[in-house]
């Protein structure tokens, strides 16, 4: 089972898509093992997006994720990581296909809703990050083996 590290960002809580987007991830038959809401600090911010410094939308992109609350979530499923990136669409929102989260919802490249880990490297170091092991929650949903490609039967 893999994880990953979603972020509903400013824009999404702003906006009131936040039951969308979980609906739309609960469908496709992921897990949510942890989620919370919280307003993210400087600090940590520099921390998640660290690879991003020196680069031109670095502090534009710090002043935004910390603007708002945030709904922090670990996500697992097979090829968690893969799924959902593919169900986020392509960061510039413009140019996302239609049917994916950010080319429903999203004009911005900048203000683009939700972020996603890139690899189970950055997933491992990303969920650290934002959840104690006390905020993270085993459990098999009962339709697991409907959604599971190696369930056996």
């Amino acid at each position: 089972m893999e994880q990953t590290l979603i972020i509903l960002k400013p824009d999404v809580v702003q906006r009131g898509l936040m039951g969308e987007i979980i609906r739309r991830i609960e469908q496709r038959g992921l897990r949510i093992s942890g989620m919370k809401m919280q307003w993210i600090s400087r600090e940590l911010a520099e921390r998640h997006y660290g690879e991003h410094q020196g680069k031109s939308f670095y502090e534009p992109l710090l002043a935004f994720i910390t603007s708002a609350p945030v709904v922090v979530m670990l996500v697992e499923g097979p090829q968690a990581i893969a799924v959902m990136r593919a169900m986020m669409g392509k960061t510039n929102s413009s140019v996302a296909a239609p049917g994916t989260i950010r080319g429903d919802y999203g004009l911005s490249n900048r203000h683009n809703l939700i972020h996603g880990s890139d690899s189970p490297e950055s997933a491992t170091r990303e969920i650290a990050l934002f959840f104690k092991p006390e905020e993270i929650f085993s459990y098999q949903r009962v339709t697991e083996p409907w959604t599971d490609p190696d369930a056996a039967w």
